[in-house]
């Protein structure tokens, strides 16, 4: 399998960090049938972040709406995937640095059966043309 780099709307916002709290968000977007591609959540601010990555947008916005959710406004995030292989990631990484495009964040894991996912984020006005050197659909 090779790898493969797509655009992906994400839905950021800052929430208490208290017990539960993301727990609640999650069940009530699984209540919803909102599939989500990726989730990120990290303290910041005395609160926390989360990052949702949803498989249908629309899909998403309508179950927040319901649950109460209120979320920021849509951003573009890349997803990458494929086998996984050492320096998987030093392709890509190297081409955003010859092009003198910073990543903001990213995070990797291994998926199991040798397959590796990744999220990272470019500055927005770097966007396409991250897009266009990485070939991202």
């Amino acid at each position: 399998m090779a790898v493969t780099i797509r655009k992906a709307d994400y839905f950021s916002m800052l929430i208490p960090n208290r017990a539960g709290t993301g727990a609640g968000m999650l069940a009530a977007l699984k209540a919803e049938s909102v599939n989500l591609v990726a989730f990120s959540g990290f303290p910041v601010r005395g609160g926390a972040q989360v990052d949702f990555m949803p498989e249908n947008s629309r899909k998403f916005r309508a179950a927040a709406k319901q649950a109460g959710i209120k979320i920021g406004k849509r951003k573009t995030v890349f997803l990458m995937r494929g086998e996984d292989r050492v320096g998987v990631l030093a392709a890509a990484l190297g081409k955003l640095a010859a092009a003198r495009i910073n990543m903001v964040a990213m995070q990797a894991a291994c998926a199991g059966k040798g397959q590796f996912g990744a999220i990272f984020w470019v500055k927005p006005n770097d966007v396409s043309r991250a897009s266009r050197l990485l070939g991202a659909k």
